[in-house]
C-alpha cells in the first residue's frame, strides 16, 4: 500500500512539474503606466467625439404649480453641442484590469420646450450647461478562444454635480418655477447615456482594435509564429503583463516541441512604454521548426564563391589536401552540401547571444552530365555570436563566426593522406564568405512582433538577460486617414 501511494504521489508531482513548466510563456509583452497614459490620450479623444454625438430622449411630464395649477411640459430636440473631458486618469487595478477616471467634465446642450397651462400654449428654446461631470469605469481584460485579447466594461458610473438650464421665449418664466424638476430629469437622462456611450465605444472601437493584434504571423513560406495568449492579461500595481505562447512552427507539418520555455525574470526598469521579453525558447523553436521542415540545408557551388577569393570550388583545389582527387576526378567542379544533423540551439545570457552549431559538409564532384560523385563528409563545429535589434516592427539579427573546428566523418576517396587541418582554412572561408552572408540576409528580414495596427516603435532599448532578450520601446500610434 505504501509503494502504491508513493507511485501515485510521484506521478502527481511529475505531472505538476510538467504543467508548471508548460505554463511559462515564450514571449511576454509588458505595458507600463507610461504606455497606458499614451493609449489613454487617444482613447479619450475618441470618447469625446462619441459623447458629442449622444442622442438624448425627449422629456415630458406634468408639474403642479401653486395657484396656477397643473402645467404640461415637453422638452424635445435635445442637441449636445459640446462635451469636453479635460481631466482623465487611467489606473492599474491589480488582478482586475484597468480603471479610467474622468473628472470635471462639462457639456453644453440646447433644445426646444413646449408648455400647456389651461388654455395657454407656448414654446421656445433653452440652453443647458452641465458641469462637474465625473465618470468612472472599470475595463476587464480577457482572451477569446483563438487566444486574442478581449476588453469589456465591467462597471461604470456617472455623476453630475451641477446642471443649469436657461429658457427663452414667451412664458419661459413658467419653467423657472419648476426648473429643478426639469434639471433633475435632464441630469438623469445624461448620466444614463454617458455610460451607454462609453460601453458602446469600447465595443465599437477598442475591442476591434485589440483584435488586430496577430495570433499567428508568418516568418516566411516555411515557418510561422504562434502569438496566442496563454492566459488573460494580468494587471499589477506597476504594469500590465500579457503572456504569449511565443512558439514557432512549421507551416507544412506540426511537430510537438520536445522542450519547454524557461522562466523569465524581468528587470524593474519601466522607463519605456512597452517591453517585449523574447525567450530563448522562441528562437530555439524557430530553429527546430526550420530543421523539421528540412530548411537547414544549403548547397554551395563555384558560382557562389566570390570572384575575389583566390581558390575555386573544384577538385584541383582540394587535391592539395586529398591527392587522390587528381587521379579519380581530375579538374572537375565540386558541390558542397551543408546540413545540420540537429537543430542548433542558442543560449541567451547577460553577456549576449551565442550558439555552437554543428554543420555536416558533404562534398561531391560534378560529372559533365550533372550527376554527382560523393567525395567526403566532414563536420564543422564552431562558436557563433549574435546581435539583435528591432526595425520596422520586426526583430532582426546578425551572426558573427568565432573559432571553428573541422573533423573528418567519412571519405569515399581514401583517408590515408586526408589533410583535414589544412582544409579547415578553406572551409572557414566558405562559411564566412558564402554561408554567413546568406544566413544574415535571412535574419535581416526579421521576425514580426505582435503589434496592433498603426503602431510604430521608437527609442529602442535592447538588453540581454538570463534566457531572454528584452526590447523596450516607446510607441507612436498613427490613425488611418479619415478615422
Amino acid at each position: 500500500m505504501g509503494m502504491r501511494s508513493l507511485l501515485v504521489a510521484s506521478t502527481v508531482l511529475a505531472l505538476g512539474l510538467a504543467l508548471t513548466g508548460a505554463t511559462n510563456p515564450g514571449f511576454v509583452v509588458r505595458i507600463t503606466q507610461a504606455g497606458l497614459d499614451y493609449a489613454k490620450q487617444h482613447g479619450v479623444a475618441v470618447l469625446e467625439k462619441e459623447l458629442a454625438q449622444l442622442k438624448l430622449q425627449d422629456i415630458s411630464g406634468d408639474s403642479r404649480i401653486p395657484v396656477l395649477g397643473k402645467v404640461r411640459y415637453e422638452i424635445s430636440r435635445l442637441n449636445l453641442r459640446n462635451f469636453q473631458l479635460p481631466h482623465s486618469q487611467i489606473s492599474l487595478v491589480p488582478n482586475e484590469g484597468l480603471q479610467v477616471s474622468i473628472s470635471n467634465a462639462f457639456a453644453e446642450l440646447d433644445g426646444n420646450w413646449r408648455v400647456k397651462l389651461r388654455f395657454l400654449r407656448h414654446h421656445g428654446s433653452f440652453n443647458l450647461n452641465v458641469e462637474h461631470i465625473y465618470i468612472k469605469t472599470t475595463l476587464k481584460l480577457g482572451r477569446d478562444a483563438s487566444g486574442k485579447p478581449t476588453i469589456d466594461v465591467s462597471a461604470c458610473s456617472t455623476s453630475i454635480s451641477n446642471v443649469r438650464v436657461r429658457f427663452s421665449g414667451k412664458l419661459s418664466w413658467l419653467y423657472n418655477l419648476f426648473h429643478k424638476t426639469i434639471e433633475s430629469k435632464l441630469k438623469k437622462n445624461l448620466e444614463d447615456k454617458v455610460c451607454e456611450s462609453l460601453s458602446s465605444s469600447v465595443r465599437r472601437y477598442l475591442q476591434p482594435y485589440l483584435q488586430t493584434v496577430p495570433v499567428t504571423a508568418k516568418i516566411d513560406t516555411t515557418v510561422g509564429i504562434d502569438y496566442s495568449l496563454t492566459a488573460p492579461p494580468v494587471a499589477t500595481a506597476q504594469f500590465l503583463n500579457a503572456d504569449l505562447k511565443g512558439e514557432c512552427f512549421s507551416l507544412a507539418q506540426h511537430t510537438a516541441i520536445p522542450f519547454t520555455p524557461p522562466a523569465l525574470a524581468f528587470p524593474p526598469d519601466h522607463s519605456r512604454m512597452v517591453y517585449f521579453g523574447v525567450s530563448s525558447y522562441f528562437f530555439n523553436t524557430a530553429s527546430f521548426a526550420y530543421h523539421t521542415a528540412g530548411a537547414l540545408v544549403f548547397e554551395i557551388t563555384d558560382s557562389m564563391i566570390p570572384k575575389d577569393i583566390e581558390f575555386r570550388l573544384n577538385t584541383s583545389t582540394f587535391a592539395a589536401f586529398l591527392p587522390q582527387l587528381d587521379e579519380m576526378y581530375p579538374n572537375m567542379p565540386m558541390k558542397l552540401r551543408l546540413s545540420a544533423p540537429s537543430a542548433p540551439f542558442l543560449s541567451i545570457g547577460p553577456d549576449g547571444v551565442s550558439l555552437q552549431p554543428v554543420v555536416d559538409i558533404q562534398a561531391y564532384a560534378i560529372y559533365p552530365n550533372g550527376s554527382l560523385a560523393p567525395l567526403f563528409l566532414v563536420s564543422l563545429t564552431g562558436n557563433v555570436s549574435a546581435t539583435a535589434d528591432v526595425r520596422s516592427g520586426r526583430m532582426v539579427g546578425s551572426l558573427a563566426l568565432g573559432r571553428m573546428k573541422l573533423t573528418l566523418k567519412h571519405s569515399d576517396v581514401g583517408t590515408g593522406t586526408f589533410k583535414v587541418k589544412m582544409m579547415q582554412s578553406i572551409m572557414n572561408i566558405v562559411a564566412s564568405s558564402v554561408l554567413l552572408p546568406r544566413l544574415n540576409e535571412r535574419l535581416g528580414k526579421g521576425f514580426p512582433l505582435p503589434l496592433p495596427a498603426q503602431v510604430q516603435l521608437s527609442d529602442l532599448l535592447v538588453q540581454f538577460h538570463e534566457n531572454f532578450l528584452l526590447f523596450g520601446a516607446n510607441v507612436h500610434y498613427q490613425p488611418r486617414q479619415g478615422r
